[in-house]
């Protein structure tokens, strides 16, 4: 290969892939980074791949928990799917594979280590799942998929807990028969920025917890995550008080 990137790095991933390239443009379209992109003007980011990656592998892994699973629930079924491609998970991946070392990063983002930065490695490794669907469709998706999430499709798999945001929701609905809402504080407008979204989950006009993110839904998230505690206790209260 004659890529920039080097042909050894690119044949290490592409061992990690389990997944040779037939047309290594793509790979190289999926480890370039919108703030490098911004500093080289002709050059395209990951942005669209890592947009298609997102859907494939929630696809992919939807499918393969339907599967491995007959007896769970639709709640059960969703909160392993969100567990297994949320920014956590995915950054794992990538740094498993290896992404960080490889990625093109703007000078900003290589000064402020980005290539360790979970959420960027996360959308990386989904721009990297939806140029392997691009350039070989869905059976190498699910091949990685399959050896990555082994311990979740097996038939003795815990079933995950529900998450921060069902979890709170649910228990403003016991406390006050009505459900907490998420609007948006802050916009900085900088787009892919991680400290985008700024948002207040509101309860009876009160704000119980702000989270900041790239996304209004990784945002609204961590203020559930934040006000999580506060419902507890005014659970805990109300049962303590009595009827």
């Amino acid at each position: 290969m004659s890529d920039a990137l080097g042909a050894p790095k690119w044949e290490r991933l592409e061992k990690a892939l389990d997944y040779a390239f037939r047309d290594s443009a793509i790979l190289g379209n999926a480890l370039r980074h919108a703030s490098y992109s911004h500093e080289h003007a002709e050059l395209e980011s990951n942005e669209r791949l890592e947009f298609l990656g997102d859907a494939v592998i929630g696809l992919v892994v939807a499918r393969l928990l339907y599967e491995a699973h007959p007896d769970w629930s639709e709640g059960d079924l969703t909160r392993a799917l969100s567990s297994l491609v949320d920014c956590r998970s995915l950054a794992g991946l990538g740094s498993q594979l290896g992404l960080g070392e490889q990625l093109q990063l703007g000078r900003t983002e290589r000064s402020a280590d980005g290539a360790s930065n979970d959420t960027i490695l996360a959308d990386a490794t989904e721009a990297v799942l939806g140029a392997m669907y691009v350039d070989g469709g869905l059976e190498p998706v699910e091949r990685l998929a399959r050896r990555r999430f082994v311990e979740a499709l097996s038939p003795d798999a815990v079933r995950v807990p529900r998450d921060a945001k069902t979890d709170f929701q649910e228990r403003v609905m016991a406390l006050y028969r009505e459900f907490p809402r998420y609007e948006v504080a802050a916009d900085t407008g900088v787009e892919g920025g991680e400290e985008r979204f700024t948002v207040r989950v509101m309860v009876r006009g009160d704000c119980w917890g702000e989270g900041i993110g790239r996304s209004k839904q990784r945002a609204e998230k961590r203020a559930a995550e934040a006000a999580l505690s506060r419902a507890v206790r005014e659970q805990a209260a109300t049962r303590r008080d009595g009827p």
